[in-house]
């Protein structure tokens, strides 16, 4: 066994350092990988790197081990310690991955503004185009567009350059210089023409139509999105009817119906033009058109409802968008039609995930009896738990702080209802996070005292370490110090390690 890093008494006085001391202690190969998984970040985001370092080569699995170090160097260059961020670089076996390290610290140096550091890093790699692309970007934000363009020229692979392109634009439209943006953008489809990728072409055309939108060249939008239509025809696999029902949507969206409507009926596969439906309604009933919107979404429903098991392609994405549409009809007013949709699914998480979405829906929009409907609906104790906890945010954003903490209270007491001891860990911390966010720190730390508890009694090790270190965040981010009865608990947990 390796070397324990962490002191007991360090254990003892610390939730991160105790799930350190008992993560490392796991005999189960995997089960140490997991728990090392995920102390390892939060020792990053503490800047702890030479301990995170430390736990990272504890691990056997070569491939976790090598993604940790990444993780670890990326911090390193964060925090301007280069020389050791290249170190851990190097250190990393696998090849593509110590090539994928060596850009993301490139990257950092470029986030952090250290442009000459991240060229020279980025100057070693086989494949540097992103890193330029990130330069250039940010070269030309400081309002040094002529050595941005130079950088762009060191670009070999198109979509690096229309990524950087789109991002410029992207910048451009916050301070309102829509006439410089459409000439990036004019830039970024010359460019996006050269990619040899056809999915990639494709996606990129519709992205650069999105920004020409935004800009106002309407014409330009549809212009291009035609290009996207065009392409996405010839494509003779799965993604063809996801790509012609994204270019359909642009289409509305710039203002031409006429577009739209050819785009959609050349999707074959019921579940893309359902989904390609319900973008159309989204898009009408922002536009204050009411009637059509929940005409289309009808119609995107008796299709969905239409495609037969034999005709799905992917059921998880059917389902996936049973939950959507659900959502939509409380959206648009029509919440019990949402409910009754959203019962329909055949997919539980989906099912529960909608009825939960649809009661916040009906919080925001004021509707208490509607929101409270929609959570009973849900026929599962863990998932109504949840449930509550999602409407409560739901309540705090609409600027009820007091019905927020009436519902966090109720979801609280169905907390002990969860059977699987990590799962209740998991709700505890969900319930003490958010009652510390509204102020309730007393509440907060008396559920994470029985979060605690409720660890000490998970036999796994692995589980229990990565538990801590969930809890530990919580802690961390609620400004929480261990009291006396915590770190008895821990003493006890750590002595039977």
């Amino acid at each position: 066994m390796t070397e324990q890093l962490i002191a007991w008494e360090d254990a003892r006085e610390d939730l991160l350092a105790c799930a350190a001391y008992v993560g490392q202690s796991v005999k189960s190969s995997e089960g140490h990988s997991d728990a090392v998984k995920a102390i390892v970040p939060l020792y990053l985001a503490n800047d702890q790197v030479d301990l995170a370092a430390e736990l990272a080569n504890t691990v056997d699995d070569p491939f976790a081990r090598d993604r940790l170090l990444m993780l670890v160097a990326e911090k390193c260059a964060a925090l301007d310690d280069d020389e050791y961020a290249l170190q851990l670089a190097d250190a990393i076996e696998d090849h593509g991955l110590q090539l994928q390290a060596r850009e993301k610290i490139a990257l950092q140096k470029s986030a952090k503004g250290d442009l000459d550091k991240a060229a020279e890093i980025a100057g070693a790699l086989p494949h540097p185009d992103y890193v330029f692309a990130d330069i250039a970007i940010r070269q030309f934000i400081k309002g040094d567009e002529a050595a941005a363009d130079k950088t762009l020229g060191e670009i070999q692979f198109p979509a690096a350059e229309v990524h950087a392109f789109h991002t410029i634009a992207a910048e451009l439209i916050k301070v309102e210089k829509n006439d410089r943006a459409g000439e990036i953008l004019d830039d970024a489809l010359e460019a996006a023409a050269e990619i040899e990728h056809h999915e990639e072409r494709i996606r990129a055309f519709a992205e650069t139509a999105n920004l020409y939108f935004e800009v106002g060249r309407k014409d330009k939008a549809i212009e291009t999105y035609d290009q996207a239509k065009t392409e996405a025809e010839v494509l003779d696999n799965i993604h063809r009817d996801y790509f012609l029902g994204a270019t359909a949507i642009g289409f509305l969206q710039a203002g031409s119906l006429e577009l739209a409507d050819r785009a959609l009926d050349l999707v074959n596969d019921k579940t893309q033009t359902a989904s390609c439906l319900a973008g159309f309604a989204r898009v009408l009933w922002d536009r204050e058109e009411r009637a059509e919107a929940l005409e289309a979404l009808d119609e995107a429903y008796a299709i969905l409802k239409s495609e037969h098991e034999k005709e799905t392609r992917d059921s998880r994405a059917k389902n996936a968008l049973y939950a959507t549409i659900a959502v939509l009809y409380a959206r648009f007013e029509k919440p019990d039609r949402g409910i009754e949709i959203a019962q329909e699914n055949n997919n539980e998480d989906e099912q529960y995930s909608a009825l939960a979405q649809i009661a916040q829906v009906m919080e925001l929009a004021g509707d208490d009896d509607k929101a409270h409907q929609a959570i009973k609906a849900i026929p599962d104790d863990v998932n109504r738990m949840f449930g509550l906890i999602g409407l409560s945010g739901a309540a705090d954003r609409a600027g009820n702080k007091e019905k927020a903490i009436e519902i966090l209270q109720e979801a609280s007491t169905m907390a002990d209802s969860v059977d699987r001891l990590s799962s209740r860990s998991g709700a505890y911390n969900e319930l003490a996070a958010r009652f510390a966010e509204l102020g309730e720190n007393d509440k907060a730390r008396k559920i994470s005292l029985e979060n605690l508890e409720t660890i000490a009694q998970i036999k796994d090790d692995s589980i229990r370490a990565v538990s801590l270190a969930r809890l530990a965040s919580v802690y961390t981010d609620a400004g929480f110090e261990l009291n006396e009865a915590e770190k008895e608990i821990i003493g006890r947990m750590i002595g039977k390690v």
